[in-house]
């Protein structure tokens, strides 16, 4: 059946979680004289998420949004980095960094391309205020802003799949999920959406990523370079 809807991850597919998270510590660097290696506490704020997440899903946790689970990793790695001083002010501000990724730089013209053919939608771990401010600040230019929020259920359980699917109104089949994470793309496939597949080297750095993390892959329905690749490959 013809792809209708286009879903997308959304934390190093559409934007770079990294490279905002250190941007912005430079300013807290200097405006509240905090001294870290920001590429390191950003990567270790987000190595928190997967098992913060695994707490939820295996009922060690009640529901928690991303803003909350990233919350909890913050504060323990404020107090694991030895930062004291901060006002609880100052620590919501921080989590909220995240609302405040910046777009990788063919995400907002890819989109753009990518929406006069199609529905374009996030499926993301982010909740809905999240997503809906990020897109706000990096103009990224949804059609709707889905949320595992919304099914309470993460990425990669299939409700969350399934779940985006039946709100967009089409088939697995006629949606088809963005993303640079192979396991997003593999859950995606096994609930019976069509899949692509657009690397992002530059997302844990400088040689972050592997090889294999960036290589095309045959399963995948599509494989592209970029969003802008993606829309000529798909007639946009």
């Amino acid at each position: 059946m013809a792809i209708r809807a286009l879903t997308f991850d959304v934390f190093g597919t559409v934007v770079d979680w990294r490279g905002s998270i250190i941007k912005e510590g430079a300013q807290w660097t200097k405006s509240h004289h905090i001294q870290l290696d920001w590429g390191k506490f950003a990567d270790d704020w987000r190595a928190g998420y997967g098992p913060s997440m695994n707490l939820v899903r295996t009922g060690k946790l009640p529901w928690q949004t991303i803003d909350q689970l990233h919350r909890r990793i913050l504060d323990e790695l404020l107090d694991k980095h030895h930062v004291s001083g901060l006002s609880e002010t100052d620590r919501r501000n921080l989590n909220r960094v995240w609302h405040r990724l910046h777009a990788w730089p063919d995400s907002v013209a890819g989109l753009t391309r990518l929406k006069k053919k199609f529905l374009v939608a996030t499926l993301s771990n982010g909740n809905v205020s999240l997503l809906a401010n990020m897109a706000k600040f990096a103009g990224l230019p949804w059609d709707v802003v889905l949320s595992a929020e919304l099914f309470r259920h993460y990425k990669p359980d299939p409700e969350a799949y399934l779940g985006a699917a039946k709100i967009l109104d089409v088939a697995p089949d006629e949606c088809m999920m963005v993303a640079a994470h192979k396991n997003d793309l593999r859950a995606a496939a096994k609930a019976g959406l069509k899949t692509a597949f657009v690397p992002r080297p530059l997302e844990k750095g400088p040689g972050g990523r592997g090889d294999a993390e960036n290589s095309f892959e045959a399963e995948f329905t599509y494989n592209a370079k970029n969003l802008g690749d993606l829309a000529g490959q798909l007639g946009c």
